[in-house]
């Protein structure tokens, strides 16, 4: 019996807008990095559904990404008879943004959304907010304390929530400047941060922390951003949080 681990192939998705993409790309490569036996193929789109098939596992960090509807089947497909996704942030996000006119959050991706379990609508100004544990049981948020991070809060349509296997949670209630879906004032306060949900004889992991952004990621808006945001990614709990959804990915259950 061979004393090495057996290859493995991920593929990465990374792309999309306002977001620092070749950072969390960098970053993820880094943690991907850590598994010597884990050969990655990166793209930024989700097209070529047959690649994405014939990897073990996915990762993707996108914003504003739509999937063509073929490529939406195809891997709901492919979670379906087996595969393992670790979606990150705006994965579940469709923007239009056109200033001055408040951000609207199209649902014109209802088999993508309904795989993801969520779609993102809005979130507050990033400010810091508490994290805490849903299930502390769980391995992949097994002692983890509680924390709290600087990061976009994200408000979210859950399709199905009771399908959903909540890990991390914040609660917030009131208003979203900026965004159509601005009133958030009577919601149910408990905002998902981390869950699982299975999918046939697959499942996905989605965290939507991790936002990112540098000075020239919003150019569609304004040419030069004036600050630079690295949120959650500069915290351990989220790399402690990334590194285990990876194992998780690669099937690991403990």
């Amino acid at each position: 019996m061979s004393e090495h681990p057996e290859r493995v192939d991920a593929y990465l998705v990374a792309g999309g807008r306002f977001h620092d993409i070749d950072y969390a790309r960098l970053q993820l490569l880094n943690l991907l990095g850590e598994h010597p036996h884990v050969r990655v193929r990166v793209a930024s789109d989700y097209e070529d559904t047959a690649a994405i098939a014939a990897s073990s596992f996915l990762v993707s960090y996108t914003c504003d990404i739509r999937p063509s509807e073929a490529a939406q089947e195809g891997i709901a497909a492919w979670v379906a008879g087996g595969g393992r996704w670790l979606a990150l942030h705006g994965t579940n996000s469709a923007l239009d943004m056109n200033p001055p006119n408040p951000v609207g959050a199209p649902r014109c991706f209802p088999t993508w959304a309904k795989l993801l379990g969520s779609q993102f609508l809005s979130h507050p100004p990033i400010a810091p907010f508490p994290v805490r544990l849903s299930d502390p049981d769980h391995w992949l948020v097994r002692g983890i304390e509680p924390f709290e991070t600087d990061d976009e809060l994200y408000l979210c349509e859950y399709h199905d929530r009771d399908a959903l296997h909540p890990l991390l949670q914040t609660e917030w209630q009131g208003e979203t400047p900026g965004f159509v879906d601005a009133d958030w004032t009577d919601c149910d306060p408990v905002h998902l941060v981390m869950y699982t949900k299975d999918h046939g004889d697959g499942a996905v992991l989605y965290n939507n922390l991790g936002h990112c952004r540098g000075h020239w990621d919003m150019i569609d808006v304004m040419p030069y951003y004036p600050r630079v945001e690295r949120c959650s990614w500069d915290i351990p709990q989220y790399h402690e949080l990334l590194r285990r959804g990876l194992r998780w990915a690669m099937g690991a259950t403990e």
